[in-house]
């Protein structure tokens, strides 16, 4: 599937690849975030954080009319306060989806799908 846009200048049609990758690189950015997880739990692993070039199966993106939907499974770090972090990866994704496409993101939703201890 794909988001489509319409404008002055013509038709744009963007993956949902596309968007779940820049929703993936906002939120490893922030802190307190290990990694990515899979939304497929059972098939895939529950242990298994995902690298830089699978973001895209921890970001589930759904378009209701001209509004995104964006569901994200994290791993967080051990000692964090995952309100926190949840609340700030919600914010850049939020930021950076709507500063990058122009196009505005109703939710983001946030799964937390393991603590992990950081590598000192």
């Amino acid at each position: 599937m794909s988001v489509e846009l319409n404008n002055e200048f013509g038709h744009i049609d963007i993956s949902n690849d596309v968007i779940a990758q820049i929703a993936g690189g906002a939120a490893i950015e922030c802190y307190g975030i290990v990694g990515m997880a899979s939304k497929h739990q059972i098939r895939d692993g529950l242990t298994d954080i995902l690298r830089k070039e699978n973001f895209a199966k921890g970001v589930l993106i759904r378009q209701e009319g001209d509004d995104l939907h964006i569901d994200m499974y994290i791993i967080v770090s051990y000692g964090t306060k995952i309100s926190e972090i949840a609340y700030q990866v919600q914010s850049k994704v939020k930021y950076t989806v709507n500063k990058t496409l122009g196009m505005s993101v109703k939710s983001v939703n946030i799964f937390v799908q393991g603590v992990r201890v950081a590598n000192v």
